[in-house]
């Protein structure tokens, strides 16, 4: 299949976010925007999930592009999200059309050789609706249900037989109208400007809408990049954040929990890299309402011929212990064992081109949306250093960062666990 790239005037940012949080598919960080809408004109199933990507990266590898240059990323891109099962069916689709935009005014629209021009976007409907008032909410498990599972999970490693577990839970709820995945997404911009905006269509009919703040691989020529994130404080407005990131910093729990996930990662990367580093001490990555602790790393290979395309640095890479645990098939085999299925969260979601560039981020902080009906889900990390109650209210911490952007008063709510009243 022939694909054209063409240099673009850039396209208004809000209202091509807008288009494509409601309709197509949206990647959206601070220095880049990157949209598909339209039909799907190519669909790369993954039958086996993550553990046989070759022949999808094959199939979009014989696509040809002409026209302008650009940069990577700006070619033929297939989106998608992945369930967090790695070996659980996924598709990657690639749009009508695929807009690129950069902060610094360069833009780029790719799409097939015969295509009409791109539809404009300049009469997307702004995004105003309102928050809502849950007319059902649920959770589960409940809050002190989870905090039992994390103390059974501390009992666990006490035992020596795990190290590490993510253990998450979700919140289900419905309002009166549907939700615009464009409004969310916006408010998740203004509101986390340093996360990765995102709104993917699943395989099923609901669209994932989030800010992820936490970057699995990015994969350029033969250099690929992580930054894993583990180790969480919330933050409070009446304290100084210097104060609550000093003692992030400073805290033995959360340094070893991050420490576990960064030599993970590190030594995955050196089965396929010949130079990889990472900082030698993490730094604070400040959210609006969470700090958490962060690290990035480095690959390079000896030549690019040799450097592994990104969904293949990504099967390799996914679940890190920052979603899953170590070691990873006991922890995996626990997490499936007392949970009820996680679907797409905490799934790998995100780009690759024809040239085996791409950027993948770990879905999490996002809401899955169906119509009138939510669900989101959380997720702490857990060591035998642990507290159950600490651990319950860091998942309520980063429920409520989420749906304050869908409902009213989500924050209070998750604090109680209070049900949504009776209509």
């Amino acid at each position: 299949m022939r694909f054209r790239r063409t240099a673009v005037t850039p396209f208004p940012r809000d209202r091509l976010r807008a288009r494509a949080a409601r309709h197509g598919w949206l990647l959206e960080g601070g220095d880049v925007v990157r949209a598909g809408f339209g039909d799907v004109v190519m669909t790369l199933d993954l039958a086996e999930g993550l553990t046989d990507v070759r022949g999808a990266l094959d199939e979009l590898r014989a696509t040809t592009l002409i026209g302008d240059d650009g940069p990577p990323g700006t070619g033929v891109v297939a989106f998608a999200s992945l369930p967090f099962t790695p070996g659980a069916p996924g598709r990657l689709e690639v749009p009508h059309y695929v807009v690129t935009q950069f902060a610094d005014g360069r833009a780029w629209i790719t799409s097939p050789e015969d295509s009409s021009p791109v539809p404009d976007v300049d009469d997307e409907p702004y995004d105003t609706q309102a928050l809502q008032e849950p007319t059902r909410l649920s959770y589960q498990p409940t809050p002190d249900e989870y905090a039992h599972r994390v103390a059974q999970a501390v009992h666990r490693m006490r035992l020596h037989e795990l190290d590490k577990v993510v253990l998450a839970r979700a919140v289900i709820g419905q309002v009166a109208e549907p939700v615009d995945a464009a409004t969310v997404s916006r408010r998740l911009h203004d509101r986390e400007p340093l996360c990765t905006v995102y709104s993917l269509p699943l395989p099923d009919g609901r669209r994932y809408v989030g800010a992820s703040p936490e970057l699995l691989v990015r994969r350029t020529g033969d250099v690929a990049q992580c930054h894993p994130l583990a180790g969480t404080i919330a933050l409070s407005d009446d304290v100084d954040p210097e104060d609550y990131q000093d003692w992030l910093l400073g805290s033995a729990k959360n340094l070893h929990e991050h420490a576990i996930l960064v030599e993970d990662i590190i030594h995955t990367l050196g089965d396929v890299y010949a130079n990889v580093t990472a900082d030698p001490t993490p730094s604070i990555v400040t959210l609006s309402s969470i700090a958490h602790l962060g690290t990035w790393i480095n690959a390079r290979a000896t030549d690019q011929a040799d450097a592994p395309d990104a969904l293949s640095v990504l099967a390799r890479l996914h679940p890190t212990a920052a979603v899953g645990g170590t070691p990873r098939d006991v922890a995996l085999e626990y997490i499936a064992h007392v949970e009820d299925g996680r679907g797409h969260y905490a799934g790998p979601l995100g780009w690759i081109d024809q040239s085996g560039d791409g950027e993948w981020w770990i879905g999490i902080r996002g809401v899955i949306l169906d119509g009138t009906h939510f669900e989101a889900r959380a997720g702490a990390g857990i060591i035998g250093e642990s507290e159950p109650a600490a651990e319950r209210e860091e998942t309520r911490d980063k429920l409520a960062s989420v749906l304050s952007s869908v409902i009213t008063g989500a924050g209070a709510r998750l604090a109680t666990g209070a049900p949504a009243p009776t209509p």
